[in-house]
């Protein structure tokens, strides 16, 4: 059995690995960057290293995190999900270092890391795959002539990373060339890869992936389906198990698809396979994520079986505990992603602190969160808070109780997605499980009003009895300090000044006010690009920029018609909430 286990992430997930180490006996370590030293992760594991800062998010560094799992003593490295648990690079370094790690082989990644090539790998193992090219693209003109011999509407795909990165659709041969640069730009951003693929784009189909988990001994299991069809951006934000259109026959065939292809590739450790299910009722391969899902969850709360600790089990080269006869699942299981997002203004990431963090309880409902009072939601990462995972009897019963669990669940200082979550769960459409990937935009009334502006952090309470951090060459340490807090005889710096209350117009513009000629942020983060010129004449709702914030891409419209007589931002260039972008005149 593996000894100890460092984990390369932070978050809910890095929890969420600890807490199956405990349950296997395994030593945990945490890693962390900046400001993160206090983090719930931190403090649950036994030992924790901070990443030296450098010229990439410290979770990105593959040499300090192989380097720090050689210094703890870990024989193990777990990797969660983002970040590098995709990144064949790093499994080689685990490798070349002594250092397990804990997910599929190198060769078997880049395979299906890939999406052109893992496109061939399905076809090879006989899994049917969307219409699409056989190979890259390599120009506007060339993804053009596809499409018109094709037809339209087309996706244009990143062939590496996932997530929705990447992802633009062309409806209109006057859409395509901003399809295609947008999809290889942001893939060139996140993926360090500008290389784009085709496909036909499906029009109101269903998202069904198919939890595996292999061994080093053969064994394949399949431990059903999961529903992700509501998504913003290409993102989920809720799942649940059993897909509510998928009976047995199709079940059957998604399983031994799914199946086939992991075989394909000689996959070890938990997998997904994505679909597409099309409203005719056929399904096409998707992509397949070779890690552990945000939404394993579901998978768990019905089948009993704890994913990560198989996959721990797994790595240890021990087989698989059960066979796909021994998997039954039971009942009825839905997610909901808690995000720091306000779904009143299309989803804009809101980073700040978590004045108050109450979760729900009671039966069937289970939180994976790193969230506590007065926690930071931080800029430089994704939004998410929190995962509510509800299990009923069945389907209704489950929407019955995910409805309780939210209605008790108290999150104060950002707005989140909790609303959004609440008029989603009592739609119609929903309730009826009709939902498809285009519900957000068919159902703009399901999205909740504008948040309010979030309240001042909380003072931090006194304390006799204090805990006290400290780094040691980059280890963290614990010290517990005794007396009355030592208190500064520095005069209070002046409190900050409020930035102007942004509100919504169309794709998240911002409007201070109604006759205000500033278009400000309405978000913290990085401009990606400029999309207009000095003195050029626009519309209301016409495109000015592209804000980065929380790996999410945020399109700034205008907020009026008008001249543009000054342009404050370039690209690079940071930007807060209320921080100018261009005067419209």
């Amino acid at each position: 059995m593996l000894r100890r286990v460092l984990i390369a992430n932070r978050g809910e997930i890095a929890v969420r690995v600890i807490r199956a180490c405990r349950e296997l006996d395994v030593s945990p370590v945490a890693v962390y960057g900046d400001g993160e030293h206090d983090a719930i992760h931190v403090r649950l594991a036994d030992d924790a290293y901070r990443i030296p800062p450098g010229s990439t998010l410290p979770y990105l560094d593959i040499p300090a995190i192989v380097g720090i799992a050689r210094t703890s003593g870990a024989d193990a490295i777990h990797p969660g999900y983002g970040f590098l648990s995709q990144n064949a690079g790093f499994v080689e370094a685990c490798a070349a270092a002594g250092v397990i790690f804990v997910g599929p082989p190198a060769p078997a990644m880049r395979a299906l890391g890939d999406k052109i090539s893992a496109r061939q790998t399905a076809v090879a193992a006989g899994v049917p795959v969307v219409p699409g090219t056989d190979g890259p693209i390599a120009s506007i003109e060339e993804g053009r002539a596809w499409a018109d011999a094709h037809g339209y509407p087309v996706a244009v795909k990143a062939a590496a990373g996932g997530g929705g990165r990447g992802f633009r659709v062309a409806r209109t041969p006057e859409e395509f060339a901003d399809a295609f640069t947008g999809s290889a730009g942001e893939a060139q951003r996140y993926f360090a890869d500008p290389t784009v693929y085709l496909e036909r784009y499906l029009e109101r189909p269903r998202h069904i992936e198919a939890q595996v988990i292999a061994d080093n001994h053969g064994n394949v299991v399949y431990l059903g389906e999961r529903d992700c069809s509501v998504q913003r951006r290409h993102q989920k934000l809720i799942e649940e198990t059993p897909s509510p259109v998928v009976d047995p026959d199709l079940r059957r065939r998604i399983g031994e698809a799914a199946i086939a292809l992991s075989r394909a590739v000689a996959y070890v450790s938990a997998g997904t396979v994505e679909f597409m299910l099309a409203a005719d009722g056929r399904f096409y391969f998707l992509e397949m994520n070779t890690r552990i899902q945000v939404e394993h969850t579901v998978t768990e709360f019905v089948t009993g079986i704890d994913i990560v600790k198989e996959q721990l089990l797994v790595a240890s080269g021990h087989p698989l505990g059960f066979g796909q006869e021994d998997v039954a699942p039971t009942g009825h299981a839905i997610e909901c992603r808690i995000n720091a997002e306000d779904a009143g203004r299309d989803f804009t990431p809101t980073p700040g602190t978590v004045d108050r963090f109450r979760a729900p309880g009671g039966p069937g409902v289970r939180v994976d969160t790193a969230f506590e009072d007065d926690a930071a939601v931080l800029p430089a990462y994704d939004s998410l808070i929190a995962k509510l995972v509800v299990w009923g009897r069945d389907r209704a019963e489950a929407i019955a109780r995910t409805r309780r669990a939210l209605a008790e669940f108290e999150i104060d200082g950002v707005p989140t997605t909790i609303p959004f979550h609440q008029r989603l769960l009592v739609h119609p459409v929903f309730v009826a499980g009709e939902a498809t990937t285009a519900f957000l935009p068919e159902h703009p009334e399901v999205l909740p009003p504008p948040a309010e502006t979030v309240s001042p952090p909380p003072n931090a309470a006194d304390s006799t009895v204090r805990e006290v951090t400290a780094e040691v060459n980059g280890r963290r340490l614990t010290v517990c300090l005794h007396g009355p807090p030592i208190v500064s005889q520095k005069p209070a710096p002046p409190a900050p000044r409020q930035a102007p209350r942004p509100q919504t117009a169309k794709r998240g513009s911002s409007r201070p006010n109604a006759d205000g000629a500033e278009l400000t942020s309405p978000l913290q983060g990085t401009v990606l690009r400029v999309d207009v010129q000095l003195g050029a004449t626009v519309g209301q709702g016409d495109l000015i920029c592209v804000v980065e914030a929380m790996k999410m891409e945020n399109e700034i419209a205008a907020h009026r018609a008008g001249t543009v007589s000054s342009l404050a931002v370039a690209p690079g260039d940071a930007v807060r909430i209320g921080s100018v972008l261009a005067v419209i005149e």
